[in-house]
């Protein structure tokens, strides 16, 4: 397993759906990215500015819900790619010191990772078959990539969710 850092959320320019960006934290620094839904692309936008809302918002809630229950997130593992749905456990530990392995969508999990405060990976084996070495960092501003962000946030309606 390999240690991943998230890089940020942003919109894909030709699908114009929110990418969660993750990139390696050692070398050789590999990249990826998971197209998302944009509740959780949102949830994990404000963990990521640490953004305080008057109630816990879902992500939150479980994660205190866990922590009443003497229950933590120990660590979230991205553990594979199957016809481009990527997957994903949260590993939790109950009182006892036990591990229990919950299967989740990568986005829930990174969001509730986030929230948690615990470290995120991905198998070698996801890692090797979509990670991709970067040779710079990206050219586009942050604070472009926040405006788009804004923008596809403010401009969600109901619709967009086929509820």
């Amino acid at each position: 397993m390999r240690s991943l850092s998230v890089r940020g959320v942003r919109l894909d320019r030709i699908s114009n759906n929110p990418v969660l960006t993750l990139r390696e934290e050692e070398a050789p620094r590999r990249q990826f990215e998971i197209f998302i839904g944009a509740p959780e692309a949102a949830a994990i936008k404000t963990a990521l500015d640490d953004e305080q809302t008057p109630r816990p918002l879902t992500h939150s809630l479980f994660v205190l819900a866990l922590e009443k229950m003497h229950v933590s997130v120990v660590r979230v593992v991205l553990t594979h790619v199957a016809n481009g749905t990527y997957f994903a456990e949260l590993v939790l530990m109950n009182e006892a010191g036990e591990e229990v392995q919950v299967s989740s969508r990568p986005s829930d999990a990174v969001a509730i990772a986030l929230r948690a405060s615990c470290p995120i990976y991905a198998t070698n084996d996801l890692l090797d078959l979509v990670g991709e070495v970067l040779e710079q960092e990206e050219a586009t501003p942050e604070s472009e990539i926040l405006d788009e962000f804004k923008e596809f946030i403010e401009n969600i309606s109901p619709e967009d969710f086929d509820l």
